[in-house]
């Protein structure tokens, strides 16, 4: 099976389980569905085939009034912001201006996100000041598109801003890894006192990462003075990455601590890697050696899977998680086929099959 048959696969198996209104949590703006739909437009996209468009509009359908606001969100948390994302292929494909009220809603979302002393976005209304590292995926691509399609150069600004001030206080220079989460007042049980700092390198957290800041760069204008900045963190992270790899391929769920008690090998983080290193050789800011260690994330993870009848199962997926130690993730349950790991999944498959379709091109 070719990476987008198991993209197809994955994507068939959700739909056959829940009609679109009711991805959970049914009825929430939310990334757990903006993620998973974000990977499913990849494969609309390289697929063509409508059914996949259909099931994101009516999901995105379900979510908006009549007049084109968020029915129910966390409004000005950055996980309720991720799945304005979508709105931009609605728009283009229908060119119905309705979305252009919903677009226009999610920016109120942004206009009003909270910020710590040094400009940064917190990352839910409800933990000031703090700054997670998850919190540049919901908010960066949406406002970096945002702002090259309505040309808001203070918006694209502010986008860099966050990706750059988010590497200055959570980057750890030993590892070159980021820790997951970064508290401004200094208060957080797991923050260290002097820095600030969460005590460890947390896998999905840091797939996020490189994530968003190449779907922002697709944005950005080359000839930003920030551009270079953006890239370099994203390549820097890549990097260091790779020297965490393990020997089945993937990433453990505490990244630089493999083969210690606890830690296991987990798929969402190892997915969100191979997708970043694939569009980053791609878009030429990596060497062409970097796709060794994409293929390899990329063979571990299709080697965990299940098949249930005509469903893939993707397992070895932690769930959603807030700050902790050592312990802590390492104790955290694993999921199949939620929304984190099936996005995330989707992802890295849309990626590999457009390297493979490259590969065969140059030929």
């Amino acid at each position: 099976m070719t990476p987008l048959d198991y993209a197809k696969a994955a994507c068939d198996t959700m739909m056959r389980r829940f009609s679109a209104p009711d991805l959970p949590p049914k009825g929430h703006f939310h990334y757990h569905q903006g993620v998973f739909l974000s990977g499913m437009h990849g494969v609309w996209q390289l697929t063509g085939e409508r059914k996949y468009f259909d099931y994101i509009k009516a999901w995105v359908d379900s979510v908006f009034d009549e007049n084109g606001g968020i029915r129910a969100c966390s409004f000005a948390d950055l996980d309720d912001i991720q799945p304005g994302i979508l709105l931009f292929s609605l728009l283009d494909e229908t060119k119905d201006g309705y979305y252009e009220k919903c677009l226009a809603s999610v920016y109120e979302e942004v206009k009003a996100i909270p910020r710590n002393s040094q400009g940064g976005y917190w990352h839910k209304t409800g933990t000031p000041d703090q700054m997670w590292l998850d919190g540049l995926y919901m908010a960066g691509p949406f406002c970096a598109e945002y702002a090259y399609r309505y040309d808001l150069p203070a918006l694209t600004d502010e986008t860099i801003h966050q990706a750059l001030l988010m590497k200055q206080v959570t980057w750890d220079e030993k590892t070159g890894l980021m820790r997951h989460a970064w508290d401004g007042r200094f208060e957080a049980p797991w923050a260290d006192p002097i820095t600030g700092r969460a005590p460890e390198f947390w896998g999905r957290s840091m797939g996020w990462v490189p994530v968003a800041l190449l779907n922002e760069l697709d944005f950005i204008p080359a000839d930003h003075p920030g551009f270079g900045a953006v890239q370099e963190m994203a390549v820097d992270l890549l990097k260091a990455l790779c020297r965490y790899q393990s020997r089945d391929g993937r990433w453990y769920q505490v990244v630089n601590k493999g083969g210690q008690e606890g830690n296991w090998l987990e798929n969402s983080c190892s997915c969100l890697y191979v997708a970043a290193l694939c569009k980053a050789v791609r878009r030429g800011m990596m060497e062409r050696d970097f796709l060794d260690a994409a293929r390899r994330g990329y063979a571990g993870v299709i080697g965990s899977l299940a098949r249930d009848g005509d469903d893939l199962l993707i397992g070895n997926v932690c769930v959603g998680t807030g700050v902790g130690d050592y312990a802590f993730y390492c104790a955290r349950p694993t999921s199949v086929n939620d929304l984190h790991g099936v996005g995330a999944f989707l992802l890295m498959c849309v990626e590999m099959q457009q390297c493979l379709d490259e590969r065969k091109e140059d030929a």
